[in-house]
């Protein structure tokens, strides 16, 4: 799970806005204006018939400011990305 969900950055993050469109998800904000230092990124890669599938994650970042619960406060009542 991408650690961008707990952190204070969340909504104005270059990089958890690169997610977002690698997911096909709607943005948190249109025009981000955070630039992280050191994001590490997970992308897994899994295939079904011939279809393949990309899953990112940001599992690591200097800039991660812990604020527990802000991107389901930010999207109340929708489910957590995974």
């Amino acid at each position: 799970m991408c650690i961008c969900i707990d952190c204070q950055h969340v909504d104005a993050c270059t990089t958890y806005h690169a997610v977002e469109a690698q997911h096909q998800q709607p943005h948190l904000t249109e025009h981000p204006d955070f630039e992280p230092t050191k994001p590490t990124i997970n992308v897994n890669i899994r295939t079904h018939d011939t279809e393949i599938q990309m899953e990112w994650d940001v599992v690591g970042c200097e800039s991660f400011y812990p604020e527990w619960g802000k991107w389901a406060r930010l999207r109340p009542g929708e489910l957590l990305p995974t």
